[in-house]
């Protein structure tokens, strides 16, 4: 085959500029995730090596089974907090059975088509997630600049400095990777006495191993793991389908949210069985490898997950002094980086409704620390927000036609929202004995406006006056035939 054929059909990852871009990534990703891997583990009441083993299982399975190239995936906050009850009252065993179990209903949900419901989150829900969780990484650091010693400052500056000023000398290498190298060699060399990763928790020294849930396999046990198990399946994959939308309008490319659903359900059900405490998207670190450090593919992803296993317990003494400092210097960048500015400058001239989505769904997200619950406030407020605009573009003329019948006009969708006050704008007192609905210009969307349709009814009715509902199409006149006097 020529040497352009061969070019041709090589991977793309393969080329040297994209694998340089692809290992480098890896690299400043791994580094990145330690500490806040940690910090996870201890919120959720686990050791630390349960996180950082369930961050190497999940990243390097999900590099095969996602359906979302580039994107990071480990143990996360947002399944700290739904573990740690569980945790604290049951144990570490039964956290296992539970990840396993949430495994298993991620991948029957991927299989039933649950990535479709993506289309139901408005713009107004995404941007206020983007905010929120700028605000989120930012907010995390504080707990690293305060009550530190002031040596602290000038590292985080002068790593803020290295990070937006090297990119202006070369792009070859990140500038987060950079400057955490850069401080590490500072603090190490000039003997700094600075709070650094190994003071986050204890490293692990070995690798993990597979293992099964000691727990009874009875219906006792199944009760008490299946609510945890169905929140750690709900909220993993609400971040990880808001963070693959955010990817996908950041690379302008497409990605297969079915795959993966069921590709994050299999990551968990790996990570189960290395004893893991389960994961989902990481979000903050998924902007660090496809904004910061330009990756694009699964390579990335893949090593990530190597490096962090290799670092942990290879070079558990090397990492252990790095500087917090520099790695708080990295989260701010991708934190200003990530939070949508413009969303500030077009306030002004944004719907009113649009505006009080995306303020619910950052205040929701702040107030209780978890994307997936604001991401739901925020779709149930634009829902009914929605549902309130609609309910408002239903009008009903009233004319009399040539044979003396009085004829009522319907016109919009006519669902529960706007149908409640449908039987408020008929005069069944003054109208004549013979009336007709006209539905031509409307569509009948719910039972509840059957039932409005039959109120209307049955109250000429009571006055001893005929109704006649024409012009319905053939879905509403389906759905009127179903319900039409069954509904009380």
């Amino acid at each position: 085959m020529p040497l352009p054929a061969l070019r041709a059909t090589r991977p793309a990852w393969l080329t040297p500029r994209v694998a340089r871009t692809e290992i480098l990534a890896g690299l400043v990703v791994a580094l990145a995730l330690i500490p806040e891997v940690i910090s996870f583990s201890v919120l959720a009441g686990v050791d630390p090596r349960v996180g950082l083993f369930a961050s190497f299982t999940t990243a390097v399975v999900i590099a095969f089974t996602g359906g979302r190239p580039a994107m990071i995936s480990a143990a996360a906050g947002a399944i700290a907090l739904v573990i740690a009850p569980l945790v604290a009252s049951h144990g570490v065993e039964h956290l296992i059975a539970a990840v396993i179990l949430g495994g298993v209903v991620q991948i029957l949900l991927g299989l039933a088509g649950f990535a479709r419901l993506m289309r139901f989150i408005p713009r107004s829900v995404m941007v206020g997630f983007v905010n929120s969780l700028a605000i989120l990484i930012l907010s995390a650091q504080l707990t690293h600049l305060v009550d530190v010693p002031w040596l602290v400052y000038p590292m985080v500056a002068a790593g803020l400095a290295i990070i937006y000023l090297f990119p202006r000398l070369t792009t070859a290498v990140p500038a987060p990777l950079v400057a955490i190298v850069a401080l590490t060699g500072l603090a190490v060399a000039a003997g700094l006495d600075l709070p650094g990763v190994g003071d986050e928790g204890r490293l692990p020294d070995g690798l993990p191993s597979l293992v099964l849930p000691d727990v009874p396999l009875t219906w006792e046990t199944l009760r008490i793991i299946t609510p945890y198990a169905l929140a750690i399946a709900f909220v993993g994959l609400m971040e990880w389908l808001m963070t693959a939308k955010l990817v996908d309008d950041i690379t302008d490319s497409h990605s297969d949210k079915t795959r993966e659903t069921w590709g994050q359900g299999v990551a968990n059900v790996v990570t189960g069985f290395f004893g893991g405490m389960g994961g989902c998207a990481m979000i903050g670190q998924t902007m660090i490898n496809v904004k910061t450090a330009g990756a694009r593919t699964r390579l990335s992803t893949f090593l990530a997950g190597v490096f962090l296993l290799v670092l942990v317990v290879a070079l558990g003494d090397v990492v252990a002094a790095i500087p917090m400092a520099a790695l708080v210097a990295v989260m701010i960048f991708v934190s200003l980086t990530t939070f949508d500015w413009h969303s500030l400058r077009t306030l002004p001239r944004m719907p009113r409704s649009e505006t009080a989505v995306m303020v619910s769904t950052v205040a929701v997200v702040v107030a209780t620390s978890n994307l997936a619950v604001g991401v739901g406030v925020g779709v149930l407020v634009a829902c009914v927000l929605f549902a309130r605009r609609v309910a408002h573009l239903v009008e009903v003329t009233a004319t009399t036609d040539g044979r003396g019948r009085r004829v009522y006009a319907v016109r919009g969708a006519l669902f529960f929202a706007s149908s409640n006050d449908l039987v408020y704008q008929f005069d069944y007192a003054g109208d004549p004995a013979e009336v007709v609905v006209d539905l031509s210009g409307a569509q009948v969307w719910d039972a509840s406006t059957v039932a409005a349709l039959d109120a209307v009814t049955h109250r000429y009715a009571t006055r001893g006056k005929q109704v006649q509902i024409v012009g319905l199409d053939e879905q509403s006149a389906v759905r009127f035939a179903r319900h039409t006097g069954r509904l009380g």
